[in-house]
């Protein structure tokens, strides 16, 4: 069976994309099972950047199908911020509820019509004969304080559109039918079928 090495050391993404790849001939690999010495840098501006350049650095040690996302929440208030910095919002190695203190401090106030944000995911495939690219995006707004325990990340203050739940007190089914990762992962699930057909790239 080939495998697909995902350039992540997120435990959570590593299980999401087991479950939306699940019934693919592929054995989804973590990087810290192949090379867990490689440093994943994501200093790019956008998050397509910082995805291919993840992906081509795994592709490059390892020489297998490579597969990287990088995603962030953007609020529109905030002209996009905190987008590409999003997991290190609050200063490199925080942890997620000092990133979301700041954010709900930084918005503190705002009217609930100003709240508006997305969640955005961009995956990269990189393989031996292929570049590919599958986004998902996922509206609503932000809210004043941190519920649920579910999900990881911003889920806590994130309301998508449609609920007046957020995404950490959502099941991971309801979660996987909405979610900005979720639409970015069906769209690649078909990409890699299409590779895996025609044996092209991988």
């Amino acid at each position: 069976m080939k495998r697909l090495i995902l350039a992540s050391r997120n435990r959570h993404k590593l299980n999401e994309l087991r479950t939306f790849l699940r019934n693919i001939p592929l054995e989804v690999v973590a990087i810290d099972e192949v090379a867990p010495e490689l440093a994943l840098i994501e200093d790019g501006e956008t998050f397509r950047e910082n995805a291919l350049r993840k992906a081509r650095a795994v592709f490059k040690r390892t020489g297998e199908l490579s597969l990287a996302d990088d995603s962030g929440l953007e609020v529109f208030y905030l002209n996009g911020r905190p987008g590409v910095s999003s997991a290190r919002y609050a200063g490199v190695g925080t942890t997620d509820e000092n990133n979301n203190q700041k954010l709900l401090a930084e918005m503190q106030g705002v009217a609930p019509r100003r709240r508006g944000a997305q969640f955005h995911a961009v995956l990269a495939l990189v393989g031996k004969n292929t570049e590919e690219f599958a986004e998902g995006i996922c509206l609503g707004v932000l809210g004043e304080e941190p519920r649920g325990t579910n999900g990881f990340g911003y889920d806590p203050i994130f309301i998508p559109d449609g609920f007046t739940r957020t995404y950490a007190e959502l099941s991971a089914e309801e979660k996987n039918q909405i979610s900005h990762r979720s639409k970015a992962f069906a769209k690649m699930r078909e990409i890699l079928l299409r590779h895996l057909s025609s044996d092209v790239g991988v």
